[in-house]
């Protein structure tokens, strides 16, 4: 992982709320966002962020979320997702998270993802597999 990640840098990036990131069981007209895909949306934006700060065969993994979600955005609204650095220990960088829609807040929490070395944890994966009878 490269030192160009600080503590306070921050990113946001703008979703749509289409079809595929809302609730089905109230019907259609409760077509709101749901927790599952904001939870996605985090991940994807802190996961981009960090991206851009990894070194050639380096990747992400996440290893803990906690967010509250306490406002329907509506289908078709747009929602600003902004992801803030708030600590960096080694390989573990943490986010505070923010997502707002254009009426209201709508979610707040924290990320923690893993910079990893991508054919190393290949060769973990490997070796858990084989060892379940999986391989």
């Amino acid at each position: 992982m490269k030192d160009t990640i600080k503590v306070g840098m921050s990113a946001t990036r703008r979703i749509e709320v289409d079809t595929p990131r809302t609730i089905d069981f109230l019907g259609e007209t409760l077509r709101v966002y749901a927790t599952p895909e904001l939870v996605r949306d985090f991940e994807i934006a802190c996961r981009e962020f960090l991206l851009a700060h990894a070194d050639a065969g380096e990747d992400s993994v996440g290893t803990g979320i906690s967010v509250t979600h306490g406002g329907a955005t509506l289908r078709g609204m747009p929602v600003d997702i902004t992801v803030t650095v708030a600590r960096i220990e080694g390989r573990l960088v943490t986010f505070d998270l923010l997502a707002k829609d254009p009426v209201e807040e709508i979610s707040r929490g924290s990320h923690s993802r893993f910079v990893v070395e991508v054919e190393k944890l290949r060769g973990k994966v490997a070796a858990k597999a084989a060892k379940a009878g999986m391989a």
